[in-house]
């Protein structure tokens, strides 16, 4: 097995844990001090809190400096303010985060700066040619063999930006950052019907928070061009992508309260509680947060088209479900940090579970347990997270390689999860051995 690996044992969770900050709102939230800050005096600053600086975040803290903007991160505080402008072309790192690349390109476009995108592992080879064929018809010329490195030059020109609903919203967050800086008006028209809608109401969102407006219509948005990001004081909320491996874990025979999600968030991945109520999990709100506990657990069916960050998590939950659980419209997932559908499959299978892939989902004939063994982590942080919170309805150990790849989303899984009273051993994401 990989050297960063990590065993787990069969338990249950129990207790009281903070989510983490949201990665989803703190990139956003990053974005938009970053715009403000460049365009403002040095005097005035954006103070942005709680902050964990996971992989994907610092991604995103690296690309904002290069384009301008000066960060001062200490104890989940960071402070935003005019840096530097770049004075010729900027190599911006993604790493691994799909959310900064396809974010920080129409950003910088907009901002005039020639700029040259590269990353690692699989983000090289997701899908940006969207980018490639729209963002030449408005005045950016675009150089690519078909992935990474991708480079840009010349400044973003208003118009009209037609593009599918049904591709990565991030596309449409990016444009939706971008055009408001434009010197005229935009609209973007989308072609299909919108999926991942949640996270783009989450961009809409925190760009009023920094004092832009856009205007829903009915078929996109009609963006104002010549508008300024402010900079300001900012909360950011919890995270329901991350908090949904431990409300699961309640749902398999623990009892966990998740505090610091907020019932009235946008976040689109807030549906766990729902889904988890429809396998028949109960679930309390408390004056501190959301508790879940156990009870009769059964299979359900997930459109999964809205919330494709859910499906690692719901797969391990629902395969210890008595009875079926399909889940579809989930084809998107074949293209993140691995290829998801195939990665829960086999470690599910790894550990025992009876999962077979289709062509959009995964169907999972559920079991009271697992038998333990050894997966593949697929170098994917919710993959990882997934079969960890599997592995307590095991009858002996279960190892996953990659256990390291957390520290993209939620360094302090762990943590977390040992806090609660899982035993997990791995001296390289720092459990000891």
């Amino acid at each position: 097995m990989s050297a960063c690996s990590v065993t787990l044992e069969p338990g249950r969770l129990r207790g009281t844990v903070a989510a983490p900050p949201s990665k989803s709102a703190a990139h956003r939230a990053i974005l938009c001090a970053a715009l403000a800050a460049i365009f403002a005096p040095r005097e005035e600053a954006s103070v942005l809190s709680p902050l964990d600086l996971s992989d994907d975040i610092r991604a995103t803290l690296g690309a904002v400096r290069a384009l301008g903007a000066e960060t001062v991160s200490e104890n989940g505080v960071c402070t935003l303010r005019r840096g530097v402008r770049p004075e010729g072309a900027v190599t911006l790192d993604c790493c691994e985060s799909g959310s900064t690349l396809r974010f920080l390109i129409p950003i910088a476009a907009a901002l005039g700066v020639p700029a040259v995108f590269t990353g690692r592992g699989r983000l090289p080879g997701r899908p940006i040619g969207l980018y490639a064929e729209l963002l030449p018809q408005h005045g950016v010329r675009c150089r690519t063999e078909g992935g990474l490195p991708f480079s840009i030059e010349g400044r973003l020109t208003p118009g009209v930006f037609a593009l599918p609903g049904n591709v990565s919203s991030q596309f449409i967050t990016g444009l939706l950052f971008a055009l408001p800086l434009l010197s005229g008006d935009s609209e973007i028209v989308l072609t299909t019907p919108l999926e991942s809608a949640a996270y783009v109401e989450m961009t809409v969102q925190a760009m009023a928070d920094f004092g832009v407006a856009v205007t829903r219509t009915e078929g996109g948005w009609r963006i104002p061009g010549n508008q300024r990001y402010s900079p300001r004081r900012y909360t950011v909320e919890g995270d329901w992508s991350q908090a949904a491996f431990f409300l699961a874990a309640g749902a398999l025979g623990g009892d966990v309260l998740v505090t610091g999600v907020r019932r009235d968030s946008l976040q689109g991945d807030k549906a766990i509680a729902e889904l988890l109520a429809q396998g028949g999990a109960r679930l309390t709100w408390e004056a501190d947060g959301l508790r879940c506990t156990a009870d009769a657990w059964h299979g359900i069916g997930v459109d999964a088209s809205q919330i494709p960050d859910l499906v690692p998590i719901l797969a391990a939950a629902f395969s210890l479900a008595e009875g079926d659980t399909v889940i579809f419209h989930a084809e998107r997932l074949r293209l993140k940090e691995s290829d998801r559908l195939a990665a829960m499959a086999r470690g599910l299978s790894a550990f025992g579970a009876d999962v077979r892939e289709t062509a959009d989902g995964l169907v999972l004939r559920g079991t009271p347990s697992l038998r333990g063994g050894e997966a593949e982590g697929a170098n994917d942080h919710r993959v990882v997270m997934s079969l960890a919170v599997a592995a307590l309805r095991a009858a002996g150990p279960c190892t996953v390689t990659d256990a390291g790849s957390i520290r993209k989303s939620y360094p302090g899984f762990f943590h977390d999860y040992t806090a609660l009273g899982g035993v997990a051993h791995g001296s390289s994401i720092g459990l000891g051995d």
